[in-house]
């Protein structure tokens, strides 16, 4: 077999061309005689390779000057620890709980401090995203935490909550880079880029130089320090240097397209054609609600566990994989991120079809 439509939540489909550049620097960087897995990150080289991905990384967000940016490891779970030891000076914070990675950063907070449920869509298997228009936002909260794209159940914030005041930290790993974002609104924001960006094992955290101090919990490790890692610009130790490498790849793939405004573009219409095909569909139906519907990952059921499998395993042979939803809901689900080209989101929906009229 050869390539396959790569349907992962995570790690996720890479653009082809990026591989292939991959591949040919594999053996000799630029003339260095090493791949970039064997050089060293205080070398000349990497330092390149991390400054061009920073720069590269803030033109696409148009980061503004008073964030600071951070390749970090330890994925987004050891944010769920970060976040509150390093922004919990009051030692409370509020939590939006709309699936499963935001429950699990609500119960690791817990952890440092009173931590407060102030909405949640568990209620309906986090189908919707409530209303955060006017919540109870605490007087001495800290921050108020989201998780802004719900990868498990394909729901995403079309709008920003309104925290009172208060500042916003949002995990945004399955939307990053996906679409314009005005980082301002945020005090901290970061992903796993393992979904939208490159490979497995780090996080982007793009957060506020006033929120960068020495005042941290008790008993912070250093190295979960945002000022350790700000202080040593990311090289405080051995970082992922190939991981780094590769987003700044992509991060020249993004800009060459044209940047976060062609990408939404390309996104909506690959979503909507999907939608429009599950909403009209008698076999198959999505699972979220209309207004809040993900542009990255869009789950869909048949009502029927057996016919889902059947259907996995079909898509699997005809070269579409990794179409399982999430083990906590079944059914299946299609991450289309950046890098899935729109023909595979046209050859899903053609197989989809055909399973339709042979199975109706």
């Amino acid at each position: 077999m050869g390539r396959v439509y790569n349907f992962s939540a995570g790690p996720a489909v890479l653009p082809e061309e990026v591989l292939q550049e991959i591949a040919a620097e594999m053996m000799d960087y630029h003339g260095t005689g090493m791949s970039v897995m064997e050089m060293s990150h205080r070398s000349g080289a990497f330092d390149e390779i991390i400054q061009t991905a920073e720069q590269d990384f803030r033109d696409l967000l148009q980061v503004p000057d008073s964030y600071k940016v951070l390749f970090l490891q330890g994925g987004a779970h050891l944010q769920f620890a970060a976040v509150p030891m390093n922004l919990m000076k009051n030692r409370t914070a509020d939590y939006i709980v709309t699936g499963q990675w935001a429950k699990r950063a609500y119960m690791e907070a817990q952890k440092y401090g009173k931590v407060n449920k102030i909405a949640s869509s568990e209620d309906k298997t986090y189908s919707y995203i409530p209303d955060c228009s006017d919540l109870p936002i605490s007087k001495d909260a800290d921050y108020v935490y989201i998780c802004e794209n719900n990868t498990i159940y394909g729901t995403k914030f079309k709008t920003l909550p309104n925290t009172k005041g208060k500042d916003l930290v949002s995990d945004v790993s399955s939307c990053f880079l996906s679409e314009p974002m005005d980082v301002s609104r945020y005090a901290v924001l970061y992903g796993g880029v393992q979904k939208n960006i490159g490979p497995a094992g780090m996080v982007i955290a793009v957060v506020r130089d006033d929120l960068i101090t020495d005042d941290v919990l008790p008993g912070t490790p250093d190295i979960m320090k945002y000022k350790t890692q700000a202080d040593a610009g990311s090289l405080y130790n051995t970082p992922n240097c190939f991981c780094i490498y590769v987003c700044g790849k992509v991060f020249k793939w993004l800009k060459k397209l044209g940047g976060m405004e062609v990408m939404k573009q390309r996104n909506e219409e690959k979503a909507a054609i999907l939608y429009d095909f599950l909403d009209s569909s008698t076999m198959f139906q999505g699972t979220v609600r209309r207004e809040d519907r993900s542009l990255m990952n869009v789950p869909f059921v048949t009502g029927d566990k057996e016919l889902d499998a059947k259907f996995v395993k079909e898509a699997e042979a005809a070269g579409l994989v990794n179409l399982k939803g999430h083990r906590s809901v079944g059914g299946m689900r299609a991450s289309i991120y950046n890098a899935m080209p729109r023909a595979g989101v046209e050859a899903l929906i053609t197989f989809m079809k055909k399973f339709e009229e042979e199975n109706s």
